[in-house]
């Protein structure tokens, strides 16, 4: 059987941190403790496995003097692709030497169109941003948890400024956060676990929503290593799967607030539960969650940390399904782990190295997870930009995960011209999305897409992706 990995044709040149999806259908990706990004833009089939690497703009050099400034090279942050197709960086555990406790206080805007970084504020009174947990809302703001106190900041994209956020029953510091359907923000508590609570959008306050239940605590204490938790996904059939540092697992359901026990992850070699320590995990189109556990290392400078080696699973709603491992595993601790939901529906691995792999899993989504277009110009020009509407162009989930740091989500629209004889395929950068919600259902929702200059004059499919689920085509004719 034919392995469901492939490797990179072209290695980078460096190793991969952050790996972002923009709305070109390129990924940017960041070198590893370092202010540097590449592009990797994907062949004219739309595929990743010949991809091409492009150097863009470093960070600048924005950083505190007191925190190993003003160079600012990252390594565990905050990050997002914002609705209106730019990205957003904040923070970091460390800042180019790998000394615990920097937190850096920096926070910058990417725009890929000019290939630019701006400076932005930090919330005001902030001494630190660090390893901190974010997540875009609907309505396109950034909501930001200070890992030092049960405050949050609320960043506000078009003005560049920010707004205070509602308070948290603890700190924020490792937690996960999972955008759900109903305008909230979940979130497994760490201090206070296990305890969980929620952000209501529409109010700005945290409330209480249970607790994960006994025997399925999903968080770890390792003394002298770190208090961790693992990734949470939110699944096509209103659940989230919550995926535990200590090799437990729950599930919450999003209708009716109320948690229940998920799988244990199997025994390692040494009779304990393989660890999900600091790890990442994806929806599959198929609606199955791919994510990733490691041994229990118990001796060595790795000791309390989980791999060496990784294991790969899918969860099918109901039980882990071991699934073959990358080449790397051996080597590979879960926290270096990256994962990212690609347009075509696979899966791109990095374990901060410069061995980035390719995943493909096998089956389709339901049709009925399928982005709609309802409304989309006949006639296109190059060079131009048109408004598209449809249903549930955002996807079903913010789709990728890391916990606190890492943050990836691929919950907005791609859209694709294919010429239906070449086969080759042109990327639309999308922008201005209506909303960044997820599993909006029935409601009609807009994004813009630009005709990228050099797309030939002709007949084409055009498609809207979200989550790597592609609609059904409608045709739109190229004109000059």
């Amino acid at each position: 059987m034919p392995s469901p990995w492939k490797p990179l044709k072209n290695t980078p040149p460096f190793s991969v941190d952050t790996m972002l999806l923009l709305t070109d259908g390129s990924v940017l990706c960041h070198e590893y403790e370092s202010p540097n990004w590449y592009r990797l833009v994907p062949d004219n089939k739309g595929g990743y496995v010949n991809a091409t690497w492009h150097s863009v703009t470093p960070l600048p050099a924005n950083a505190p003097i007191s925190q190993n400034g003003p160079l600012d090279a990252p390594l565990y942050y905050a990050s997002a692709v914002l609705k209106d197709g730019r990205l957003i960086v904040a923070g970091g555990e460390y800042n180019a030497l790998f000394v615990h406790g920097i937190d850096l206080l920096a926070a910058e805007i990417y725009d890929p169109v000019t290939d630019a970084w701006t400076s932005v504020p930090t919330p005001p009174g902030w001494g630190n941003i660090g390893d901190a947990p974010s997540c875009v809302l609907p309505d396109g703001r950034v909501l930001l948890g200070d890992i030092n106190s049960t405050r949050t900041a609320i960043f506000h994209p078009g003005s560049k400024t920010w707004s205070p956020g509602g308070n948290k029953h603890d700190n924020s510091s490792e937690e996960t956060w999972t955008l759900l359907p109903d305008n909230t923000i979940l979130c497994a508590e760490v201090d206070n676990h296990p305890k969980a609570e929620k952000y209501d959008i529409k109010t700005n306050k945290w409330v209480n929503t249970g607790s994960v239940p006994a025997g399925s605590d999903l968080v770890i204490n390792v003394p002298g290593i770190s208090i961790e938790i693992g990734p949470a996904i939110l699944m096509p059939n209103d659940h989230v799967f919550a995926i535990g540092a200590s090799g437990h697992t729950a599930l919450y359901r999003v209708k009716t607030g109320t948690w229940s026990a998920g799988p244990d992850f199997p025994l390692d070699g040494g009779g304990n539960l393989m660890r999900a320590f600091d790890a990442p995990a994806s929806l599959l189109p198929n609606g199955n969650v791919f994510c990733v556990a490691g041994s229990v290392i118990t001796s060595g400078p790795d000791a309390g940390w989980a791999g060496l080696p990784i294991n790969f699973f899918e969860f099918d709603g109901t039980a882990l399904n071991p699934v073959p491992s990358p080449a790397n595993a051996a080597t590979t601790l879960t926290y270096n782990c990256r994962l990212l939901l690609l347009p075509t529906g696979q899966v791109l691995y990095s374990n901060c190295s410069s061995d980035l792999e390719i995943y493909t899993p096998a089956g389709g989504p339901r049709d009925h997870w399928r982005p709609e277009i309802t409304e989309a110009p006949k006639t296109v020009r190059r060079a131009h930009s048109y408004r598209l509407r449809g249903r549930q162009l955002n996807g079903l989930s913010q789709a990728v995960c890391y916990g606190d740091d890492a943050q990836m989500a691929t919950n907005y629209p791609l859209v694709q011209l294919r010429h239906p004889a070449t086969k080759k395929v042109h990327f639309c950068r999308t922008f201005d999305h209506a909303t960044m919600g997820v599993a909006t259902g029935k409601k009609i929702h807009h994004t813009h897409f630009e005709v990228p200059l050099g797309v030939p004059i002709g007949h084409y499919d055009l498609v809207v992706i979200a989550n790597g689920i592609h609609s059904h085509p409608v045709k739109v004719r190229v004109t000059a």
